[in-house]
């Protein structure tokens, strides 16, 4: 048997959780990805398949902040941008969807700003 790699294990671990996990018009699904140089987070509808919010940190907004995408300062502005973008859409309350990844780090950091900003979960 193959060696998987980390990557492929947190993709089992996501799959696994999408299985429980999914987001309606009235909650919809935050779901976060993290690269070695970028943070993504996006606001999604599964019953349509719509992506009704997103935010990373390649976003104008956010690039003329920080110096670098792939730290917890980023993660925190990606987090505090896709809740205002959210609660301007209309969207309060949402299942959060960590993509597999372990709640630490930039994925804590950016639950927690989307939460100090006003998204309930």
């Amino acid at each position: 048997m193959a060696k998987l790699s980390k990557n492929q294990m947190r993709q089992r671990r996501h799959l696994r959780v999408r299985r429980k996990i999914s987001g309606t018009a009235e909650c919809p699904r935050l779901n976060v990805f993290r690269s070695l140089s970028h943070m993504y987070a996006q606001i999604i509808d599964d019953t349509t398949g719509n992506t009704l919010v997103s935010a990373s940190t390649l976003d104008k907004a956010i690039k003329d902040k920080i110096e670098f995408g792939g730290n917890k300062d980023a993660a925190k502005e990606v987090g505090k941008l896709v809740a205002e973008k959210a609660l301007e859409a209309g969207i309060k309350e949402v299942v959060f969807d960590r993509g597999g990844y372990p709640y630490s780090g930039r994925v804590k950091e950016l639950a927690e700003a989307a939460r100090e900003a006003g998204l309930v979960f």
